[in-house]
């Protein structure tokens, strides 16, 4: 089998490979979220309420959120916070809901990344997203553990 000039001088997956590639992905979506008026951190806050089953808590949304970003309680917290005087967020008894704004601005950003996430992720084999998901499972899974390990 012989190897084309884009297989054969393909970069090896690493940290550093998944780092850039991170940051490309997110720099085109805080550049949607900017027009938007919110950041990264808050997107992500309220999209763990908005795709939630059942409300949630302030508890329960730091614990979800802080398992993917890995980041602490009381930046979350900060983050709630915002959401809530942006009235993204509603305080309805111990639960925190999605207003109907919150609600539209996940839907719109949602129509807006779509396109945009079609372009970027488009055109790959089928087989190379599924050995990538892979890949990228058992890195979250090992890494979360060393997260687990350092901070225990």
């Amino acid at each position: 089998m012989t190897a084309t000039a884009s297989t054969a001088t393909a970069p090896v997956a690493d940290a550093r490979a998944l780092g850039l590639a991170h940051y490309a992905a997110r720099g085109v979506l805080e550049h949607v979220l900017a027009r938007h008026g919110i950041t990264f951190q808050q997107q992500v806050t309220l999209r763990a309420a908005v795709t939630a089953d059942a409300p949630q808590t302030s508890d329960d949304l730091v614990t979800q959120v802080r398992g993917s970003l890995k980041t602490g309680p009381a930046e979350i917290r900060a983050t709630l916070d915002e959401l809530l005087a942006k009235q993204l967020l509603l305080a309805d008894g111990a639960h925190l809901r999605p207003t109907d704004a919150g609600r539209e601005l996940i839907t719109a950003v949602g129509e807006e990344t779509g396109p945009i996430t079609a372009r970027i992720w488009g055109g790959m084999p089928a087989g190379d997203l599924a050995a990538a998901g892979r890949v990228l499972a058992l890195v979250t899974e090992r890494a979360n553990a060393e997260l687990a390990a350092l901070t225990a």
